[in-house]
């Protein structure tokens, strides 16, 4: 990758989007495209074509997908799958078409089996099924990747996937209903801890156990992989270890200040209950994660009390 280099960042206002940018601008990439759904619907497939017509992009990074939480996955799932469908094909074609350097597909961990061996290697894919609570984001994302690698394997088209664990950090979205777990638990405490309550109430268990990983670390795979990676087969991008969703609860109120109680609410869904990945291969070849889940947690919370890199849907 040159820095004079066409670069397309798909959904560079979300979360891992604004962090790609973020790390090609710190590395003095100057051609970075980006556009927002008013500009480019990445589900019309014309609007699509005419912008790799005109734009011409040497580089595609995908980060753009309909995202939510359980009850937004549980709520909407054929909207999970159909836009996310729409979109991917859209973009993974043009790309294509249009002879794109190189392409880098980004999925998620729910793309695995519910009741897969842990940790979860990236051989167990496709081999039982599927989680549930959200089933059409996760099926949408297994065929994003199939095809990409499917691209490469047929006419050595060259394309990365890689499938992030539970992300979180600059950017997340913290709307009250359509959040996932990290910053639903940081806007809760924060909450909490500013307006003195003696209890907060969270959903489920407590028990389920989940990997975290700083989006930051996810922007620098990205990075490393587009330049030293060809092999289109998946790639786990986690961060190693993981904790049961009542100790993050208790660490993120910590860092929030909340002196309070927390109970939970059983009768609440908990999803999966284990989800690690094993991300030895990532790691082998050149990359792991550099921030830690404490140091996470504590930028994190300051970057939403200051109000920076908050979106709210």
């Amino acid at each position: 990758m040159d820095r004079s280099d066409k670069i397309f960042v798909c959904g560079h206002r979300g979360m891992v989007g604004s962090a790609c940018v973020r790390k090609l601008q710190a590395e003095g990439f100057t051609n970075i495209l980006c556009r927002t759904h008013a500009e480019l619907d990445l589900r019309n497939q014309a609007s699509v074509k005419a912008f790799f017509d005109a734009e011409r992009p040497d580089y595609v990074i995908l980060a753009g997908a309909k995202v939510g939480g359980i009850m937004a996955n549980k709520t909407h799932c054929a909207e999970f799958l159909l836009e996310n469908l729409e979109i991917q094909n859209n973009v993974i074609m043009q790309s294509y078409l249009h002879g794109v350097r190189k392409f880098c597909f980004l999925g998620s961990s729910c793309i695995y089996p519910c009741e897969a061996p842990q940790p979860i290697r990236e051989e167990y894919l496709l081999t039982g099924p599927l989680e549930p609570t959200n089933e059409g984001y996760a099926l949408a994302k297994i065929a994003g990747y199939k095809l990409c690698l499917y691209l490469s394997r047929q006419y050595g088209w060259p394309t990365v996937s890689l499938m992030p664990c539970n992300l979180y950090g600059t950017n997340d979205n913290y709307h009250p209903e359509n959040s996932h777990v990290f910053p639903a638990l940081i806007r809760r405490f924060v909450a909490a801890a500013d307006e003195g309550r003696a209890c907060e109430t969270l959903w489920g268990t407590g028990r389920p156990l989940r990997e975290f990983l700083h989006v930051d670390d996810v922007a620098n795979a990205v990075f490393h992989f587009m330049q030293r990676h060809e092999d289109p087969e998946v790639v786990n991008i986690g961060y190693g270890s993981d904790i049961t969703i009542a100790e993050l609860a208790e660490r993120i109120a910590r860092a929030a200040g909340f002196q309070g109680r927390i109970e939970w609410d059983a009768s609440r869904p908990d999803g999966m209950y284990r989800k690690l990945m094993d991300s030895s291969r990532a790691q082998s070849l050149g990359w792991k994660p550099q921030i830690s889940l404490d140091e996470g947690i504590r930028r994190t919370v300051a970057e939403y009390r200051q109000g920076v890199g908050i979106r709210l849907g």
